[in-house]
């Protein structure tokens, strides 16, 4: 293995200025900086960084714990994120907890051990509470992504849940439907909380209530639960409408329908929450309320890096990115023949 004593002997300099030279510290002329560079190009010496991290007490090492790998918001999130920490001279870890509250604890544990400077943090739920508290506690600092936990006070970045569910209800609502479903997250996690409480509110706003029988709560991760679509389409006077809370879900009910011999938005009309990011542009299909998945990831590793680097208050910062509707082929007007 090569070491910097290597590197100082074959460029005619002591230890101690090769060290300057890797971290960059230290006054030495620019001949003599470029002279070790090139041996250590030569010798193709790659510095330690944990030794480097133990003197400087930084590893320029970031985290990005998200919940679901699978889901197109949160890769798209994830290249915010990776783009903008590069930029910043930062390297970025991802770790994906699959909404699994043990899973995520797992990976703060090996986020604590392996030193990072910060964490991007897409919390599974209400119960992540004890899992921040870990990471305050190590005062490692931290940025909230997407949903936000009752008792922290952080950084966070959102999208408008509340306001994206209601112009979906809405733009169902403009088409004739009246019978409208949900099939929401589990009510543990702020964002399911929020697109149920737009629901109901755009319900209420055309004097209407919420009907128990065609609201289910499942995890965001359950899109292949079919019994849930089973009790909707059982009901005596079932939805002519479902809007699902998030994209993976609108996935899985959309399978579940077509497998029953339904189509969308022949018999029933689909409106879901997130879009379904490059993929989806091959064959736009379903009406959403877009998030700009990019942005989040941007936004949130700027505040990170403000935070590490000593560029922000003491006082937290919360940014809240709008959500746009984007009208599409999966719904349509209820006096429209069905096909």
């Amino acid at each position: 293995m090569i070491t910097i004593y290597d590197i100082a002997e074959k460029a005619g300099v002591s230890a101690m200025t090769v060290s300057r030279v890797i971290n960059n510290t230290g006054r030495i002329s620019e001949e003599t900086r470029k002279r070790v560079r090139k041996v250590m190009e030569e010798l193709h010496y790659i510095p330690n960084a944990l030794a480097r991290s133990l003197v400087s007490q930084k590893t320029n090492l970031l985290s990005l714990l998200i919940t679901d790998i699978t889901n197109p918001f949160y890769t798209t999130l994830a290249r915010g994120a990776e783009d903008a920490a590069k930029k910043a001279g930062y390297r970025l870890l991802f770790a994906n907890s699959d909404e699994d509250y043990v899973k995520e604890k797992d990976y703060v544990d090996m986020i604590l051990s392996t030193r990072v400077d910060g964490v991007l943090f897409a919390p599974a739920g209400d119960r992540s509470l004890e899992n921040l508290q870990q990471l305050q506690k190590h005062q490692i600092p931290f940025v909230v992504l997407d949903r936000e936990i009752p008792g922290i006070d952080a950084d966070v970045v959102l999208g408008d849940s509340k306001e994206g569910a209601r112009n979906l209800v809405e733009h169902l609502f403009a088409l004739g439907h009246q019978r409208i479903a949900l099939v929401n997250g589990s009510l543990d996690v702020s964002t399911a909380r929020l697109r149920y409480t737009g629901y109901s509110e755009a319900l209420r706003l055309n004097s209407l209530t919420v009907d128990d029988s065609l609201v289910i709560h499942l995890g965001f991760r359950d899109f292949h639960d079919d019994s849930a679509l089973d009790e909707l389409l059982a009901l005596e006077d079932p939805p002519t409408a479902i809007f699902a809370a998030n994209n993976m879900l609108a996935l899985g009910v959309i399978q579940s329908l077509r497998k029953r011999g339904l189509q969308v938005p022949g018999d029933i009309s689909v409106v879901c929450f997130d879009d379904f990011g490059p993929a989806g542009a091959i064959n736009p299909f379903l009406t959403v309320a877009a998030q700009p998945a990019y942005q989040f990831g941007q936004l949130g590793m700027q505040l990170l890096i403000d935070r590490i680097e000593g560029n922000a208050s003491n006082e937290s910062r919360r940014i809240m990115l709008p959500s746009e509707l984007i009208i599409r082929s999966s719904t349509q007007s209820i006096s429209t023949p069905v096909s």
